[in-house]
């Protein structure tokens, strides 16, 4: 089956953001996700999942350990098991991506206190 937005389960999550599950499985993860400006997730790890990013529009920002790295659109950045991390949107226009975590990360995910 075809999949976008449109035929997807939607969920929103931290301050108006909006994904949506292109495949949802345990083993594999895709999501499309949309960040509104000046916006951000909580700093977290995940213990089994691997990640990888691939921004589609604007400029994702994302402390990974100890380094930012802005991430432009048509560009990635993969997130290896139990490395601290977030994604911000430190831009003014919206920032939308597609995120992969193989395996799922759903109860892997453990937050760092703000």
């Amino acid at each position: 089956m075809k999949k976008s937005k449109e035929n997807s389960e939607h969920y929103n999550w931290g301050d108006h953001c909006s994904g949506w599950y292109l495949l949802k499985s345990q083993s594999l993860s895709v999501i499309e996700e949309l960040m509104p400006p000046k916006t951000q997730e909580q700093r977290h790890y995940h213990n089994n999942s691997q990640q990888f990013f691939r921004i589609l529009k604007g400029i994702a920002t994302f402390e990974v350990g100890n380094e930012i790295i802005e991430v432009n659109s048509g560009e990635g950045i993969h997130i290896q098991p139990k490395v601290k991390h977030r994604i911000r949107n430190d831009q003014s226009e919206d920032l939308e991506f597609i995120v992969i975590s193989e395996p799922t990360t759903r109860g892997d995910r453990y937050d760092e206190p703000e």
